[in-house]
């Protein structure tokens, strides 16, 4: 039972509306969604928005995106949990624009946020939700490209994306990873 959806993000205006920060943007449309408290606490070198009705809460690390691995190990010793009770949402390269995929476990696919949840809760086996944004069209682009904003264009599909990733969480609060993963794995263009 999912019990912490971690959004992953740099803090920051500067980085508000970037690629890299779709983590934050699905972990505050989920905090709407659940009718979360409207102030979040400040706590596990995270934004905690506490969800009382649905006994979740809704994370965004403010370690920046290669240190989240410290903020998730802090969610999990403050709040008790177990790695299989939290989900991930972060950005992934590997899927494109407008993608969604839900994951039981798995490698960083070289993410590094991920890198450093594996590094500091010493474990793949944790759900994560895959939030496709596409590749630039070079290698050495990378880190530009992450934290560049999306274009208008693709705001419109980061829009229904955001819109199919609460939706998939919501799924996945009430009936699980497994029986959600047919739901959640889709492309919504």
């Amino acid at each position: 039972m999912i019990k912490a959806v971690i959004g992953l993000g740099n803090p920051g205006q500067k980085y508000k509306d970037t690629r890299h920060n779709v983590g934050f943007m699905v972990a505050d449309a989920m905090a709407k969604v659940l009718k979360c408290n409207n102030k979040y606490k400040e706590k596990a070198f995270s934004h905690i928005y506490e969800c009382p009705d649905y006994d979740v809460i809704v994370a965004k690390p403010q370690t920046y995106m290669n240190l989240s691995g410290n903020a998730v190990l802090n969610i999990l010793e403050d709040y008790n949990l177990k790695p299989n009770e939290i989900l991930v949402v972060y950005d992934d390269l590997d899927l494109n624009l407008g993608t969604i995929k839900v994951r039981t476990k798995g490698s960083s696919g070289g993410h590094n946020g991920l890198k450093s949840i594996i590094s500091m809760i010493k474990t793949e086996e944790f759900p994560r939700l895959r939030i496709g944004i596409g590749r630039p069209a070079k290698k050495e682009e990378v880190s530009d490209y992450v934290l560049s904003p999306f274009t208008k264009e693709e705001k419109f599909i980061v829009d229904k994306v955001i819109t199919a990733a609460t939706e998939c969480i919501l799924n996945v609060l009430k009936y699980g990873i497994e029986k959600s993963m047919n739901s959640c794995n889709k492309s919504v263009i």
